[in-house]
């Protein structure tokens, strides 16, 4: 098991105060690597780590917005300059917005733009050139299902995590050279803050439990085996690779 044993690592992962980035970070955590987390609000950082902490694990937190690329650099520039080398980057920060696209608003666009797929660009650009130094590095992309398939009313939202995808394969063909492993995780339909609108839609979930092969929701939790696989030793020859995590949805008509 020592080929999945994260002891001595260090993981930077966006947006994890709540959602998917709390149960990741959680999850790192058992399997051994100390977390720094990210989000723009100090407070649910704070809260966070706190809780963390309290479990046994190693947390710090690091408050910076992941759309603004100055911000993002200084960041990432200070922790590692304090002593904190970032080893694995998690890119989680996300949104939705959702709504017709022929009335869709150009502001709720760009933000989708900018919180989906432009701070995987800044974030992974300024945690890149430290991991590039050391000849080693783990960047996992939370994609989604959506990276592959269309639903009426999120069209923005499926553009962004299409280019998430295609900005993996990306940084996996200029990086992996460097020592980098560059991959995304695209989950299912999970029951988080983002999706809590279509959890409470009874219609939406009946649907969605007939669409599914596992017939349910996932749970966050499901998420970790897969970031511990492609933080660690045992996803060495693993890069530019979207890893779906999803009940089965892709694979079925």
């Amino acid at each position: 098991m020592n080929l999945f044993d994260l002891t001595g690592q260090t993981a930077l992962i966006t947006g994890s105060s709540q959602g998917i980035g709390y149960a990741l970070a959680e999850g790192l955590a058992k399997a051994g690597a100390q977390l720094v987390l990210n989000g723009r609000d100090i407070n649910k950082l704070a809260k966070a780590a706190d809780a963390l902490s309290k479990a046994g694990a190693s947390v710090s937190f690091s408050a910076f917005d992941v759309t603004d690329h100055e911000a993002v650099r200084e960041a990432v520039d200070k922790l590692e300059a304090q002593g904190t080398q970032i080893d694995i980057l998690i890119n989680n920060a996300g949104m939705q917005h959702r709504g017709p696209l022929e009335e869709f608003d150009p502001a709720a666009f760009e933000r989708l733009l900018q919180t989906n797929i432009a701070s995987v660009f800044h974030v992974s650009q300024a945690a890149s050139k430290h991991m590039i130094s050391r000849q080693q590095g783990k960047i996992i992309n939370i994609a989604s299902v959506q990276t592959l398939l269309a639903r009426p009313g999120i069209a923005p939202y499926t553009a962004t995590k299409g280019a998430v995808g295609n900005l993996t394969k990306g940084m996996a063909t200029d990086w992996a050279k460097y020592g980098l492993q560059c991959n995304a995780i695209a989950p299912g339909y999970f029951d988080t803050p983002l999706n809590a609108a279509l959890v409470a839609d009874k219609e939406f979930s009946a649907w969605l439990e007939k669409r599914t092969p596992a017939g349910r929701w996932g749970e966050v939790e499901e998420l970790v085996g897969a970031c511990i696989f492609l933080s660690s030793k045992a996803s060495s020859f693993v890069n530019g690779h979207t890893l779906y995590v999803d009940g089965g949805i892709t694979a079925s008509l």
